[in-house]
């Protein structure tokens, strides 16, 4: 028998939240000590039955509005619909409204918290786990309401773009922008800036954990030293004194600290439950070849979508895009950039949302970098190509393995000017 597309809806989303750690029950088989969380289909209220109401140690807190998948394009338009079900009285129980909303097709979700200072909806790759949703019940204030309690900036030792990008970076906060970029010349202090805004988001934001995100192990490495050797201007005691920092070297990931510096390969990896070999962090993940088109990333139970409430991107603008975009769609957290040199992309990917613009004009400017002059200088292989005649020994690389070989070509190669350090590397050039 064909199902419909509400009932494949239905068992789309019956599926997110078994993984996510929820119980799914029926209205006629309520059990609400099965669980910590469960989730009854259809449940009566006084403006009709909801699709899914949700409990936590028994007591309601969420309401689920299902829709059909070719609905998705209308999600929004339906936030009012699960509005009234949140706000609606529920059979047996003299609730108010209920905080933590969502509409859901099984393909595309959306989220709105209640208890925010100025709740809106945001899409989110799966369903919370009861256990996170528990914990923000037991807290006085929603996250983003926490980012309002941030005390105000001091700005010893600190230079007047780090401080400029710092403070604008907490306006962001402040207006819930999800995705934010800090452009900062090379030499200017970038990474000690995150480490002063990081420091503060654990200190007066109460963040739980923070994700710093680089492209090759090297960087990760640099970060972690930094995270080290990290004084802050109100405290006399060290970073990593304060707070826990770990940087990934496996597909372990313990519970005990606050920062986690990773490649973006090694958390891939990691929500798609396989190991990777240190070798794979070496270069630029843009640079790596696959045999075959990788598989997207799916819920991984063992890291929840909520696990980190901000995740730092270095150098932005060249690895979030394509494959490696799955690790930032699958977390639900705010996103800060990190880069010099961003490109339209860039400006595009973090919506226009850029909190600091010190180039390096400005950097010069204000004596931060010292100037230097660049010059382009044309060869005459660079303006007309030049050839590798028959029987010359050429040094060749194979683009997946990066293995080096000598061989022998069997005819002449001619190439352009434009095929330097891409297809050709001719040294003396």
């Amino acid at each position: 028998m064909n199902q419909t597309p509400e009932q494949i809806a239905r068992d789309r989303i019956d599926a997110m939240l078994i993984a996510s750690g929820w119980v799914v029950q029926s209205k006629n088989k309520i059990n609400l000590s099965e669980g910590i969380g469960v989730a009854v289909r259809e449940y009566q209220t006084d403006v009709g039955p909801a699709d899914y109401i949700l409990f936590i140690n028994k007591k309601p807190v969420g309401v689920i509005e299902a829709k059909r998948e070719d609905e998705g394009f209308r999600l929004s338009s339906v936030e009012e619909q699960s509005g009234e079900y949140a706000a609606a009285k529920l059979k047996y129980f003299n609730n108010e409204l209920l905080p933590y909303v969502f509409e859901s097709t099984g393909a595309i979700t959306r989220f709105t918290n209640n208890t925010d200072p100025k709740p809106r909806a945001r899409e989110i790759f799966s369903f919370y786990r009861p256990e996170t949703m528990q914990e923000w019940i037991d807290t006085d204030k929603s996250l983003r309401a926490r980012l309002h309690d941030i005390s105000e900036l001091k700005t010893d030792g600190l230079r007047e773009c780090q401080v400029n990008a710092i403070n604008n970076l907490e306006k962001s906060f402040r207006r819930a922008d999800y995705k934010s970029l800090i452009q900062m010349a090379t030499g200017s202090g970038k990474t000690y800036t995150a480490i002063t805004f990081i420091y503060r988001l654990l200190k007066y934001a109460k963040a739980k954990r923070i994700l710093f995100l680089v492209d090759t192990k090297n960087l990760g490495e640099q970060a972690e030293q930094e995270f080290m050797s990290y004084l802050p201007n109100d405290d006399n005691r060290k970073f990593t004194e304060l707070y826990g920092v770990t940087r990934l070297k496996s597909s372990f990931i313990p519970n005990d600290s606050q920062v986690y510096i990773s490649t973006i390969q090694r958390m891939y990896s990691i929500l798609k439950g396989t190991e990777l070999d240190e070798s794979a962090e070496e270069e630029n993940p843009n640079e790596t070849s696959f045999t075959k088109d990788p598989m997207p990333v799916v819920y991984n139970e063992r890291i929840s979508i909520e696990y980190f409430d901000f995740i730092v991107i270095d150098e932005c603008h060249r690895s979030i895009y394509n494959l490696w975009k799955q690790v930032l769609d699958y977390f639900d957290a705010f996103q800060i950039g990190l880069t010099a040199t961003p490109d339209n992309r860039t400006f595009g990917y973090f919506n226009q949302n850029v909190v600091s613009d010190y180039g390096y004009e400005k950097a010069v400017i204000d004596g931060v970098l010292v100037p230097y002059n660049v010059f382009t200088i044309e060869t005459k292989i660079t303006k007309d190509g030049a050839k590798i005649g028959l029987g010359e020994k050429v040094d060749k690389r194979e683009r997946l393995t990066r293995r080096k070989f000598w061989e022998s070509v069997d005819e002449d190669i001619e190439y352009a000017g434009k095929q330097l350090d891409k297809d050709i590397v001719n040294p003396s050039q």
